[in-house]
């Protein structure tokens, strides 16, 4: 990790943007809140994190018309296709920032016009995000396969840590 890197993170921790929690880091965990209140599920029949239990998640909170959110999908449909088969479960939340991102067909069509592959929840009515006490579009939890956060982040960027994290996650078996 470079200086730059190092005080990056740094002023983002300070900031509130970006959290580490993860095995070894001495930070409280905190369960996983259930996903609640989706008003469509899309891509996939409704889940919940109770039968998610034994696979490592990833939540993330998007909307289609976010520019930073934008910038975060195709590393977002790397780790599917790349974890996928190894026991990753991504759950992209879709929670609007505007009127016009809670129609489904317009969220249908970001997902046909990004190649988005993975379960998508519609959280228009911000039930899911206030649970987890999300703040930030675009942002990324994950999950242990104990149904534990044991890394948050949110904006773009620190792509390496998040996949790291994940890779270790399915390595360990945690």
């Amino acid at each position: 990790m470079t200086v730059r890197t190092k005080i990056t993170a740094i002023l983002f921790v300070a900031a509130g943007l970006f959290t580490w929690s993860g095995p070894g880091s001495g930070a409280e965990r905190r369960p996983a809140p259930e996903f609640v209140g989706i008003t469509q599920w899309l891509n996939s029949a409704p889940l919940s994190l109770a039968s998610l239990r034994g696979k490592v998640v990833m939540v993330n909170f998007w909307t289609y018309a976010c520019y930073n959110c934008v910038n975060t999908i195709p590393h977002v449909n790397r780790l599917h296709d790349a974890y996928h088969n190894r026991g990753l479960v991504i759950v992209g939340v879709h929670t609007p920032e505007f009127p016009f991102e809670k129609s489904t067909s317009n969220v249908q069509a970001a997902i046909g016009r990004f190649g988005i592959r993975y379960p998508i929840a519609q959280d228009n009515n911000f039930a899911t995000w206030t649970a987890y006490r999300n703040q930030y579009w675009p942002a990324q939890y994950i999950v242990d396969r104990g149904g534990k956060i044991v890394f948050s982040h949110s904006g773009e960027g620190d792509y390496e840590t998040i996949d790291r994290t994940i890779r270790n996650l399915l390595e360990t078996g945690s």
